[in-house]
């Protein structure tokens, strides 16, 4: 990235990875660079925890690209701290343990000779049907319909989808489920079984990845450190309003435990959730597009860490949970990703449950969701609660945003009003209400730096 001559002060809103590589992109070119975290850690959902000896992740995040340049751009954040991590992940469901992805002879077979037949008949109905005019998708129930058939959307997304997503599968936007498994259909994970395809070429099936040793926090953590060193990076500080004229972001409010403080800028990058940013607009967005804010909703997320008297578990990197009687939808146990997470001779296991805020999960108390969690890790046969000494409980609002049927109708409305402004630059997951995965997140807060930077 080039330098320039000419300064700009650039305010960026967030300190997740999007405005964390914004800021990084923006300091290597000289620019006056600030950011605004309301947390008392940057990273956003990337961010890992430490408590006592023990650390996590909220959820366990790999770091996947096929951009090369954005993994030199990780790499170099990390000063060669990482370790290459053999991915290995199964599905629990009806008291059987499943790869993913999908193999089929665990997954046909594994479901009873009658239903893999039925399983194997709907997909080959839709491949036929589909060749002579392709079915035009909707929703994630069309989509993997379209491309599963219906007896394995029955069987190995119907239910997961809704836990994660907290409504039926008939309302979630195939843009969603398209993107996240771009390129996958049964036929492509019965090839990458057979015939052992690495499946690089499908971020799903990606059996390797890096990690940082420490933890997925080390890259923000590395890239604030690195903007520290010419610029600043202020924590615990929460954006309360934002103020405009003649299309043009003039200065925003800041609070912290201290006081308030009024911010000027030249650039104003955001990546707190879009629907925050709207309203928090001065003077008041017109009403049609408070409307289309209220519209978009996000994905909560809580996460149990119990920690365990034992040096393992399991050897998996994650543990998918679909079926209703068990509130939590994903564990990991972080030694498996790398030792350096636990002491010597202990573990933990991390638990996540998508909620939204203020259901019955949201409003359990710290005791309440430790005891669930080792009942049902118990029930699994994973643990014995005899060895559980610790844990450790962890609330994210807005983790994901919520993609149901109809709302990039709202979503347009309301990217139209904010392109309106001149110096506003909107990116990352949550900024952006995009479901990004780590390498995508960084892109988008590097695509605005060097915006910014072409346009001095």
């Amino acid at each position: 990235m080039n330098t320039t001559n000419v300064k700009k002060e650039v305010i960026i809103m967030g300190g997740g990875l999007a405005g964390l590589s914004a800021g990084v992109g923006l300091s290597r070119a000289g620019q006056s660079v600030s950011v605004f975290e309301s947390d008392s850690q940057v990273g956003g959902l990337s961010r890992t925890v430490s408590h006592g000896d023990f650390r996590f992740d909220l959820g366990g995040h790999r770091f996947f690209t096929k951009n090369k340049e954005t993994e030199q751009f990780v790499k170099d954040i990390l000063k060669g701290e990482y370790v290459t991590v053999n991915r290995k992940s199964k599905i629990y469901m009806n008291n059987k343990f499943f790869d993913y992805p999908l193999k089929p002879a665990n997954a046909l077979l594994g479901m009873g000779i009658p239903t893999t037949v039925k399983a194997i008949s709907d997909y080959s109905r839709e491949r036929i049907k589909n060749s002579f005019r392709e079915k035009e998708c909707i929703s994630l129930e069309d989509w993997v319909v379209a491309h599963f058939g219906r007896t394995m959307f029955n069987i190995y997304f119907k239910e997961y989808s809704e836990k994660v997503w907290g409504i039926e599968c008939h309302r979630i936007s195939e843009e969603w489920v398209s993107r996240r498994i771009e390129g996958l259909s049964l036929g492509v994970a019965v090839k990458n079984a057979l015939f052992k395809f690495s499946g690089r070429k499908v971020p799903t099936l990606v059996d390797k990845f890096i990690y940082p040793p420490m933890g997925i926090g080390r890259i923000s953590d590395g890239m604030k450190e690195e903007i520290e060193r010419k610029n600043t990076v202020h924590i615990n500080t929460r954006v309360s309003e934002i103020s405009h004229s003649n299309s043009m972001i003039t200065n925003m409010v800041a609070k912290n435990c201290n006081a308030a403080y009024d911010i000027s800028g030249d650039e104003f990058v955001s990546s707190i959730p879009i629907n925050h940013l709207v309203s928090m607009m001065n003077p008041a967005p017109p009403d049609d597009i408070l409307e289309a804010v209220s519209k978009l909703r996000y994905r909560d997320l809580v996460i149990v860490t119990i920690m365990l008297n034992r040096e393992r578990v399991t050897d998996l990197t994650w543990l998918y949970l679909p079926e209703k009687d068990m509130p939590l939808g994903r564990i990991h146990e972080p030694t498996n990703w790398s030792s350096c997470m636990a002491p010597k001779g202990k573990t933990h296991i991390v638990a996540e449950y998508f909620c939204f805020k203020n259901d019955d999960i949201w409003n359990s108390t710290d005791e309440e969701l430790t005891s669930m969690t080792v009942k049902h890790l118990e029930k699994l046969g994973l643990i014995s609660k005899e060895d559980v000494f610790d844990s450790c409980i962890v609330k994210v609002a807005k983790a994901y945003p919520v993609f149901e049927v109809g709302y990039n109708e709202y979503y347009s409305r309301i990217l139209n009003y904010l392109n309106n402004f001149k110096n506003l630059h909107i990116t990352g997951r949550t900024g952006m209400f995009k479901y990004y995965n780590i390498d995508h997140a960084i892109e988008s807060g590097r695509e605005v730096a060097d915006k910014i930077i072409q346009d001095l």
